[in-house]
């Protein structure tokens, strides 16, 4: 068991990576097969968070055009073309996590497929550096349900206090609060206008660079 037992769980989109263009190019891919007009990048980004289904839906709703299980699919088959054409970790990751590795458990736990989720990591670099990857598709509720979290705690041998959950949106605050376990919050990501200060009200860490992302975690392990 790494140092202390900590458990530290990433959210992905928007907290370890920069997905937004690829998404949005991906939902207005979809959109323009299915007649619509685009959205902007950062109208798409500002869906992120939910899951791919909240993705779709909330980005046909913008334009108009009815949800269906057919879209999600569609939706599903662009994305996975477009992973990592524009997507990259945010710099400074590589070197945190690698930094963190080894210190305490890492994991990933996302709201976006699991799949494409491990292709993104594999792709960066990235996927051998966490233990667990937990996607919304998965046996566990999604976010904010605290459900996958707390079985990652498990699967750790670890409890609350030992665990920290980054991410970058309110979304991730409710996770936190509900497991309960202590939380950073990023305020750089895509979820950054839904970190109001009464969401992050109790936050443990605020950080609003990959820098101060860094510090935050340097406390947490060296505790």
């Amino acid at each position: 068991m790494p140092k202390g037992g900590r458990l530290i769980a990433f959210d992905l989109d928007g907290t370890l990576i920069d997905s937004r263009r690829d998404l949005a190019d991906s939902a207005n891919e979809l959109i323009a097969e299915l007649g619509g007009l685009p959205l902007a990048e950062e109208t798409v980004g500002g869906m992120v968070g939910g899951g791919a289904a909240r993705l779709v839906r909330r980005a046909l709703d913008a334009v108009g055009l009815a949800f269906s299980p057919e879209a999600l699919a569609r939706f599903l088959e662009i994305y996975d073309t477009r992973l990592l054409r524009h997507t990259r970790a945010y710099e400074g990751i590589p070197e945190l996590l690698r930094a963190a590795h080894g210190r305490a458990r890492l994991a990933v736990l996302t709201n976006k497929p699991r799949r494409p989720s491990e292709a993104i990591l594999a792709g960066l670099g990235l996927r051998d550096l966490f233990d667990e990857v937990i996607g919304g598709d998965g046996p566990h509720p999604r976010k904010p349900d605290p459900a996958g979290l707390r079985a990652m705690m498990a699967a750790a041998g670890t409890d609350a206090p030992r665990t920290l959950l980054v991410g970058d949106s309110a979304i991730d605050r409710e996770t936190a609060r509900q497991a309960p376990v202590r939380s950073c919050m990023v305020t750089y990501g895509i979820g950054t206008a839904t970190l109001t200060g009464d969401v992050l009200d109790g936050c443990d860490w605020v950080a609003a660079d990959t820098t101060a992302l860094a510090r935050a975690i340097e406390q947490f392990v060296a505790e």
